[in-house]
């Protein structure tokens, strides 16, 4: 299979996590939806966590069944053990200490421009840039990082698979990439449709986080088309592992503070079901 239609099923694959976006645009919906919704999209991420971790460790678990059988040696169980260590701890520490620094950013800007030392007007002026969007934004923002980092180890995946010629299986990849990032696609603006009495989020915004966690299926695609890298793909993968986990216990805390834990139950349940029967095609297809 050529590279322009590699790239059209890289696209595929990866346009439909712009399906479940609208949903971000819901105002003031009831409280006990918000929290639905909320804990629904917690299920949906628990599943990545699972799937990428599950996919990153392929490589590690088979370099020590080649010890055990004695065929291989220890380098590549060490070599992919620290990239798996060290990708998970970049994706996870990276994300606090970001909320750290920004939180540190903002107490320094309050103490400079606080009460006593600047006039009402630079009081009352906004702050620019990503500091300057509500929580809900910049965590549907990290989500949607996290995603894509996910995406694009699936994208690699179908290159590989069409680069190779199995027609068939890159087809079945990209039906089964295709439903399960629909599902990906509400998990990201969850946070959104759970932000009340504020302004609906612009079709732009939503259009860059689909951009954001949808298109590097299609980079992933082009890339694997040409080229296929086992450690590439562990290191993609526990990023994504690490920073969606980091996702998840914010989401929860969110969760917490409703005590609703019977509607968390049933919302978590929900997401990891929708996950698993989303992923259940690209399983049919023997990866």
């Amino acid at each position: 299979m050529g590279l322009s239609e590699t790239l059209l099923l890289g696209f595929i694959a990866g346009v439909t996590i712009l399906l479940g976006l609208p949903i971000g645009r819901l105002r003031r919906p009831l409280p006990g939806l918000r929290v639905f919704l909320n804990a629904t999209a917690v299920g949906v991420l628990l599943f990545l966590v699972w799937d990428v971790l599950s996919a990153a460790w392929e490589p590690l678990d088979a370099a020590l069944a080649d010890v055990h059988a004695g065929s291989g040696g220890l380098a590549p169980v060490f070599g992919y053990g620290v990239l798996f260590a060290a990708g998970l701890a970049i994706g996870l520490l990276g994300l606090v200490a970001y909320e750290g620094w920004m939180r540190r950013r903002a107490t320094r800007a309050f103490q400079r421009f606080g009460p006593g030392a600047a006039s009402a007007s630079e009081l009352m002026a906004p702050r620019t840039g990503i500091a300057g969007w509500s929580a809900a934004r910049q965590l549907a923002l990290l989500i949607a990082v996290g995603i894509g980092l996910h995406n694009f180890a699936e994208g690699l995946a179908i290159g590989q698979s069409a680069a190779s010629g199995e027609i068939a299986l890159a087809t079945l990849l990209v039906i089964g990439f295709a439903l399960h990032n629909a599902t990906e696609g509400f998990g990201i603006v969850a946070p959104l449709a759970a932000e009340p009495d504020t302004a609906p989020p612009s079709w732009a915004f939503l259009g860059l986080l689909g951009l954001i966690g949808g298109g590097p299926t299609f980079l992933g695609a082009a890339l694997g088309h040409g080229f296929t890298s086992e450690p590439v793909s562990v290191a993609f993968l526990t990023l994504a592992a690490g920073s969606i986990l980091y996702v998840i216990t914010q989401l929860i805390t969110v969760a917490a503070k409703a005590r609703r834990s019977d509607l968390l139950a049933y919302g978590m349940l929900l997401g990891l079901l929708a996950g698993f029967a989303t992923d259940a095609i690209v399983t049919l297809a023997g990866v």
